[in-house]
């Protein structure tokens, strides 16, 4: 079976546990995905399948070269395809296939999730960074500055990756080993313990630790 799926994050709730403890957690829609592509070692060198998020979308949003790759597998339009890696002994998959979230994931689960972290634009080194900054009374003449960022006589320049002020987010992010609280398989919905990467309704990545 494949070790993940695509899905989108819903937003954060709460989950009591049994013992009464409080739970912050992340609901993921997961799925139900459809395997688009299936690349085998013999002839592509690795075992993999590219799934489909099932989220149709109106033909006409399909640029050309990805409507005639889905029109020969013979799936609807859609709009994210991700590839993950497979044991076909467990399993077989053939092109078509649903896979649901509980075919995949359990609860007490450990997953990684992979997104986009939210855009903040361009960001100042103590924001982005956490540098301290200076004092703010007694005309200190110093707050939130970058300060001296140069050397002296040697080596005369500025090293590479200093920290300083530059585009802050936006970039991929994984978080890992987080826990699966609770599955919805009616509504392919995975709740987990802790925060997602992205905003409400972007797209992640969901795969097993």
């Amino acid at each position: 079976m494949v070790d993940g799926l695509i899905g989108f994050k819903v937003g954060m709730t709460q989950v009591f546990e049994e013992d009464g403890r409080v739970v912050p957690a992340t609901v993921i829609k997961t799925g139900p995905c459809i395997v688009v592509q299936k690349k085998v070692k013999e002839k592509d060198g690795y075992d993999a399948v590219q799934l489909g998020l099932v989220e149709f979308t109106r033909p006409s949003r399909v640029n050309k070269p990805r409507s005639g790759h889905l029109k020969k597998a013979e799936v609807p339009p859609l709009r994210i395809l991700r590839e993950f890696r497979f044991d076909d002994s467990a399993e077989p998959l053939k092109v078509g296939d649903q896979i649901l979230v509980k075919q995949v994931f359990h609860a007490d689960d450990a997953v990684d999730v992979i997104g986009t972290s939210k855009g903040r634009g361009f960001a100042g080194l103590i924001k982005r960074h956490h540098f301290a900054g200076g004092a703010a009374t007694h005309g200190s003449m110093f707050h939130r500055a970058p300060g001296s960022i140069g050397a002296s006589a040697y080596p005369s320049r500025v090293l590479p990756g200093m920290r300083a002020a530059g585009h802050m987010g936006n970039a991929r992010v994984t978080v890992q080993n987080l826990r699966v609280v609770r599955i919805h398989d009616q509504e392919n919905l995975l709740v987990v313990k802790g925060a997602v990467p992205g905003r409400n309704g972007g797209y992640v990545i969901v795969r097993k630790a």
